[in-house]
């Protein structure tokens, strides 16, 4: 059975760019790499409406913290089974985003913490009552809010089809996201978790061993 690790972070910290990074360096440590991001736009009905829900449509349900979550939950359980096998075939299945971010993220709409009572639902929701495979590891790409919705403003710029949404265009939203996450790794939520400053360039090949050797 393969390892599950996880690359968490703000809107614009980079962790597609980490993704695609590490994953060559597992390659080259001589693993099996898979790799899958969240949420699913395109292949997932219910990731398409968030991402509907977050540019305006269907009403309030972008206001509403559990609605949101819910939709975000639920793709992931419509993955749970590839997840497994992919799990069952190789080395490292690596995700970009995961349970972890559901949480930090309606937490910091609410303005509460990590120790708050929506994360212990989205855990009991994603963990307990949809049975999504627990993380192995968990990669914290740490970067400042403002550089990170700097780095957003810049890609929605040069990609009209990657335009800001109600979630990356909330600057206290992020900063209190940011703040969370922190809380979550601090606390090793769901499993330990490796922290590591995405303001510059990351090594990812010395990450490669330590998520290999944790």
């Amino acid at each position: 059975m393969g390892r599950l690790v996880v690359i968490e972070g703000l809107d614009g910290a980079g962790k597609r760019t980490l993704t695609d990074a590490l994953t060559k360096a597992l390659h080259d440590a001589g693993a099996s790499v898979a790799a899958l991001g969240f949420p699913r736009y395109g292949e997932s009905i219910h990731a398409d409406l968030v991402r509907e829900a977050l540019h305006g449509e269907h009403g309030d349900l972008g206001q509403s913290v559990y609605g949101m979550a819910l939709l975000y939950a639920l793709d992931r359980r419509d993955a749970a089974g590839h997840i497994r096998t992919e799990l069952g075939t190789h080395d490292v299945v690596l995700l970009d985003r995961y349970v972890a971010s559901n949480a930090a993220y309606q937490a910091a709409r609410l303005h509460q913490g990590a120790d708050s009572a929506v994360v212990e639902w989205v855990r009991a929701l994603e963990i307990d009552r949809f049975g999504l495979p627990v993380p192995d590891a968990q990669v914290l790409l740490r970067v400042a809010p403002d550089l990170a919705a700097a780095r957003a403003q810049s890609r929605a710029r040069s990609d009209a089809a990657r335009r800001m949404d109600a979630f990356e265009s909330d600057d206290g939203l992020q900063a209190r996201c940011a703040a969370v996450y922190d809380e979550l790794a601090a606390a090793g939520w769901l499993s330990p978790w490796h922290v590591v400053d995405g303001a510059d360039h990351v090594d990812a090949g010395a990450l490669a061993t330590r998520l290999l050797g944790s």
